[in-house]
């Protein structure tokens, strides 16, 4: 008798906020993996704010999931069976393979991890995508240049927040991390060596954002757009350097996405705006991992990691974490 393989489809295209009816909750059959293919069951399903904007049938850089489609996601799966080359039954390894609790692979975009030098949340948050995104974002696009500048970073207690703020330390710039509540910003000062923080659910951001740049910003990591973005635009040097990552506070919106009203402070400032996607620089990754890894190695960068516990129809719920503000650091769903 072949195996239940569950999985999380896509029902509806959301309209603002996800709902359950958005999803389906599906029992597929497995299959043997075949010539050149592994088969395995899913530990850990990566959490990303970006999947929300895959669900919207608009261009993007990647294409939409289809209604009726598995959803997409990055996981960490264990072989079970393989006529692969490269995988071996007991290996680990990481992939787009979508929410569903067994997978059949050819390999392709697959890389297999090993557990006993990192914990597996680990590969899909510091030396995984959110790493990744967090180290090309921060070098490349922001062109950080080191000591003497002043770097923020919005949604700073979040996956790729907390990596670029620490990475900004490494390289010997001023940090200021932007988040929501003050056990957030504490943790961002006491525990990942940020010179300061700033609370977006305070009084007044406006003021303490003043306070805390008093150098004013040589780069911005935007990671929320919106009225935040729009602040952090007040603040900019001569020449600095802004990278829009994402736009976690437009991403439910059900009608206009908020765009920059403060964009003229780019003519004041001759400063640069830029987008950018992190899958440009595959070819670069593992210059970035190794790098990481040896910063994690000599304690210069701690990890955060949110994991929760539960079964792949947690999914949905779980997915909704990351738009209540609910996560700290990389948000993982690891299945029982």
């Amino acid at each position: 008798m072949s195996q239940s393989n569950r999985q999380i489809r896509l029902a509806a295209r959301p309209q603002g906020e996800c709902k359950p009816t958005d999803w389906e909750h599906v029992d597929a059959e497995t299959r043997a993996p075949g010539e050149g293919e592994f088969a395995g069951v899913t530990k850990l399903i990566s959490l990303d704010p970006a999947m929300r904007g895959w669900l919207n049938d608009v261009r993007s850089y990647i294409p939409p999931v289809g209604i009726g489609e598995v959803m997409r996601a990055g996981s960490i799966v264990e072989v079970t069976a393989s006529n692969h080359p490269k995988f071996a039954v007991g290996d680990h390894v990481v992939g787009t393979f979508g929410v569903q609790s067994h997978v059949v692979s050819d390999g392709r975009g697959a890389l297999r991890v090993d557990p006993s030098a990192a914990p597996l949340p680990t590969y899909l948050g510091a030396l995984g995508m959110p790493g990744m995104t967090a180290y090309f974002g921060l070098l490349d696009v922001g062109a950080l240049k080191g000591e003497g500048e002043t770097v923020l970073v919005s949604g700073a207690a979040g996956a790729v927040g907390t990596m670029v703020g620490q990475i900004a330390k490494v390289k010997g710039a001023r940090v200021v991390g932007i988040a929501g509540g003050p056990e957030k910003c504490a943790m961002l000062v006491g525990e990942l060596g940020f010179d300061a923080a700033v609370d977006y659910r305070g009084d007044d951001v406006r003021g303490a954002l003043r306070a805390a740049t008093p150098d004013r910003v040589d780069v911005y990591f935007d990671n929320v757009g919106g009225d935040i973005l729009d602040l952090a635009l007040t603040r900019l040097n001569l020449k600095a350097r802004i990278a829009i990552c994402g736009a976690i506070s437009q991403y439910n919106n059900e009608t206009t996405v908020q765009g920059p009203a403060n964009y003229l402070s780019l003519l004041v400032s001759r400063a640069r705006m830029e987008g950018f996607v992190v899958f440009d620089y595959a070819r670069q990754f593992p210059e970035a991992a190794a790098a990481i890894a040896g910063w994690i190695g000599e304690g210069r960068i701690v990890t955060k990691e949110h994991v929760v516990q539960g079964a792949i129809d947690d999914f949905p719920e779980t997915l909704s974490m990351l738009f209540r503000g609910e996560n700290v650091g990389k948000l993982v769903l690891q299945v029982a």
